[in-house]
Order: structure tokens, then sequence, then C-alpha cells
């Protein structure tokens, strides 16, 4: 020990116990004497020392004796009355000796600290994966999860190996939806409760412009027909240089898969089946047609239809159950001709001339217009006339379509006005009122369509360039921001469809082109 250890332990042990003297030696005493006296003075400080137990122990803590200490703070004899003092002791040494010291309990937790890591959905790169304008953040686990659907889209479908995993995650999103209904509004939100609805808003429609659907095979002539797979993701596009094309639609490249060239066959009008595995094209000059069997890539010429005394078939319409074909003949017939047996198995007549017809969404009626401005309305199991009505202020009509759950019904006509009813009033009153008459058009309305959730409607006129408009319903009012008046791309409309859920809008035109604008409210393809 070192000498400034030895002057503290000194002075630590003076302020602890009386204070001893030395006695001074005499030189005059004996040797005896001075021995006994120093064995005397040796052994009062060891009873001093016996007494006073705990302050050694204190001097050993805090000036060594380390190797002892575990076994002296367990030894049950020696008892410290400050127990502050025993309590660091013992930390000090445990951390000295790479032991672990006792674990404190939190003074308070943080709720921040256990959210998960969120991914800033407004940036430009990310924006289009949000399904509405209150997801502006988004957990990882939650934003891989919408890139992998938005991949599997992208694909077509669902690939076979993960059929299971999907099934599963769609009876899982199931299950939380109906808990999530059953706790009402206010408990179904946990993020901002200020958001967008989910109905298309009116006056402005978010959209972008995409590369053409044909963009690596543009037709050769104008086109005639344009039509999005029922279930894939799709399109067909067909014109009059005797082509039929199909394309896999993901807004950027759309790569082609096949064309089908049908020799000395300008179409003149092409639909996908019910199933979407097949598509019916017919000509201009005759009544032959072609069914192409997509699945088995085979083509189908059919020059003779049982009980069709037509010279040419043009137009026509597929049942969404799938089980008929529509022609439109002359003189004001319309044929009902059966998919599986390709006959005609009914004839139906109307006054004057037949411009359009259209299905019903449960292809139990038949909704057809006659170019003297009437409307006639069929049951397709008796063949008989259920209404019949005059369309309001129409003198010619031209053009006539259906939405897909049986609310509005649509009549153009020559004049450019498009007339838009409600089909329970079409089946009810005997004068039936539109809703609205839309005027934003002044040339011959050629081609109407209804998106899947019955909130646009597309209209186009191919008599004049960009003559196309998108009403909102049921405001009924047009989107100003389309078509961009300074760009001239649509020139004139031929035939426009819209993606089984929305998320696509596309026009043919007459320069072979097939223009893809993507729809930011809808998600979806």
């Amino acid at each position: 020990m070192t000498a400034p250890e030895s002057s503290v332990k000194k002075q630590l042990k003076a302020a602890k116990r009386p204070r001893v003297e030395e006695p001074e030696p005499d030189p005059d005493r004996s040797a005896a004497e001075e021995r006994e006296q120093q064995q005397k003075h040796a052994a009062l400080c060891e009873t001093l020392r016996g007494e006073d137990a705990s302050v050694r122990l204190l001097e050993e803590l805090v000036f060594g004796a380390e190797e002892r200490l575990a076994e002296r703070l367990t030894d049950s004899s020696v008892f410290l009355e400050d127990e502050d003092v025993l309590s660091v002791c013992s930390e000090d040494s445990g951390s000295e000796r790479g032991t672990q010291p006792g674990v404190r309990s939190a003074v308070w937790e943080d709720e921040d600290d256990e959210r998960e890591e969120e991914i800033d959905m407004t940036h430009r790169f990310r924006r289009d994966f949000k399904k509405s304008e209150a997801e502006n953040k988004m957990t990882k686990q939650r934003l891989q999860q919408r890139l992998k659907e938005q991949f599997q889209k992208t694909m077509g479908g669902t690939p076979s190996w993960a059929e299971a995993t999907a099934q599963k995650r769609q009876k899982t999103a199931e299950h939380e939806s109906e808990d999530e209904d059953e706790r009402g509004d206010l408990l179904r939100r946990t993020g901002n409760f200020i958001g967008s609805s989910d109905s298309l808003p009116k006056g402005i429609i978010k959209m972008k412009k995409c590369v053409n659907v044909n963009s690596e095979c543009p037709g050769g002539d104008q086109l005639t027909s344009v039509q999005f797979h029922p279930s894939a993701q799709i399109a067909m596009t067909a014109g009059l240089d005797h082509s039929v094309s199909l394309f896999q639609v993901d807004g950027k490249t759309n790569p082609k898969i096949q064309t089908i060239h049908l020799e000395k066959f300008p179409v003149s009008k092409a639909l996908f089946s019910a199933d979407g595995e097949s598509l019916v094209a017919t000509g201009l000059r005759n009544k032959l047609f072609y069914i192409y069997d997509m699945l088995e890539g085979r083509v189908v010429p059919v020059s003779c239809v049982r009980g069709l005394n037509e010279q040419k078939v043009s137009d026509f319409q597929v049942s969404p159950d799938g089980k008929y074909l529509l022609l439109s003949g002359s003189s004001g017939y319309l044929h009902l001709m059966t998919t599986k047996t390709r006959e005609i198995i009914r004839s139906m007549k109307l006054n004057g001339n037949v411009c359009s017809a259209a299905f019903t969404s449960d292809s139990s009626k038949i909704f057809s217009s006659s170019q003297e401005g009437e409307v006639f309305i069929w049951d397709v199991q008796s063949s008989k006339c259920l209404k019949r009505f005059e369309d309001d202020g129409c003198v010619r009509g031209t053009s006539l379509a259906l939405c897909r759950n049986d609310q509005y019904l649509a009549c153009g006509s020559q004049s450019g006005v498009v007339n838009i009813y409600s089909q329970q009033d079409c089946l009810q009153k005997q004068k039936p009122k539109p809703l609205k008459a839309v005027m934003n058009l002044l040339t011959s309305i050629s081609s109407l369509c209804f998106n899947s959730t019955s909130e646009i409607l597309a209209i186009g006129s191919r008599a004049d360039n960009e003559a196309n408009r998108l009403v909102h319903l049921p405001s009924f009012k047009v989107f100003s921001n389309f078509p961009h008046v300074q760009k001239k791309n649509i020139f004139q409309t031929q035939c426009l469809d819209f993606s089984p859920r929305s998320g696509f809008y596309s026009v043919a035109n007459n320069k072979g082109h097939a223009l893809l604008f993507r729809l930011l409210h809808y998600t979806e393809f």
C-alpha cells in the first residue's frame, strides 16, 4: 500500500474510534517494562478493531480488498446500517467484475417508438399506388403488398403457384371487411378522418396520357374496334387493314401479344366473347364472320348460319351471359343467334331501320333504337316487344348504350344530342322523359359507352376531330379538362371503351391508333 493511502486510513480510523496516544519511551525504564507496555498497547488496539468491524469493512470496500467483496457482502454476520452505501457498492462491483446489473423498468414509454415506419405516398413515384386521397402514408408491409397486387394485375392474373395464397388473403380480407362494417364508420379509419369520397368527383377528372395501346403495331388503316378483355389485362384492336391484334396493357410499353390477319376481310366490328376465351369479327361486305379461339389459337370462319336470310352482317352484340349473339340485319330485323349451335332461334322486327341495340345486364331484355328516333324494348325469351317510346326530341337516331347496373339508358342522335334516361322510367312510364340532354357535341353521335361503375358516360363522333367527351354521372356535367383543346391527338373517334375496373380509357381513331388514358381515380385495371 502506498504512503498516501496509509495516511488516509489513519485519518479515517481516527474519526471513527477514540484516539489512543502511545506513550513516549523512557530511557530510564528497563527493557522488560517497555515490552510489557507495548503488549498492553497492542492488546488494546486489537480490542478496538474487533469492536468496530464495520469500519474495517468500509475501509476495504473503499480502498481495496475487491477479491473478497462478494463473500463479505453475502456474509450474514456483517451488517451495515447504511443500506444506500451497500447498494452503490454492489452495483459498482458488479460492473467492474463484468456481471450484468439488475434490469430497471422504464419511467415512461413512448408510443411512437413502437409504430412502424411509414412511407410517404405523395411522392410522384408512389402516388399511382394509392386507392384514395386519404392514403398519404402507408406502412412498408402494406406498400409491399400493394406492389405485389399491381405486379399480378400487370401479368394478367395470379400465377398458378400463388392461387392458394391469394385465396387465403381474400378470405382474411373479407373477414376484416365484415368486422370493420360492424364497428361503424368512425372506427373504420385509423388515419386521417378528412379524406376524399369513394365516388368520382365532378368538374375535373384526374387522368394522364399513356403510350398508345397498339404502339408496337399501329393499324395500317383506320381502326373500327377497340375493346378490353373482360378478365385479363389485355386489349384488342381491329380495323380496315384486315387484322385483329392483341396487346398486354401495362400503360408503359403495352407489348403486342399476337396479330391475326384475315385475308381480304376488312373488319367492321370485333368483340370478345363473354367468357373471354374467343373473339368474333364481322366484315363490311357479306354475312361471313370469323371466330378466333384464343385458347387453341384457331380461326374458324362462319359462312352459313341456319335461319339467317341476310346479304351482309356488320353490326352485332354479345349477351352478358354468353349464350347469344344479336345480329343487326336490314329492314329493321334483329336476329338472335346461339353461340353453341350457331343458328338463329328468334328474330324481331322494329319499324324502320336498326341503328343500335344492347342487352341488359341479366340478358333478359334487349333495348334497340331505330333511325326514326324510336326505342324498342324486347323480351329475349318470347321475342315480344314489351315497350316502345319516342326518344325525346330525336329526329334521327344513331346510337344506344346501357350501363352495367341497369340504371341509365343513353340514346344518341344525328344532331349531336345525347338523351340520358332512367331504365326504370323507360320500363314503367308510357312517355319517359330524359334525366338530362347532353348537347356538348354538334355532329352525329357514333359511339356511346358507360364505365363499370356507371359514373362516366363516354360519347364520341366520327364526323369531327376531337369530338369526344366524358360525362360525369349523376351530375350530368361534362368534365372540363378532357379532351385537351390545345393538343390535337384524338382526331376522329371510331370506337371507345373502358377497362373492366375503369382504370383505363381507350379511343380508336381514324389514324390507326388506339389512344390510352389512365383514370387516376380508379386504382384497378
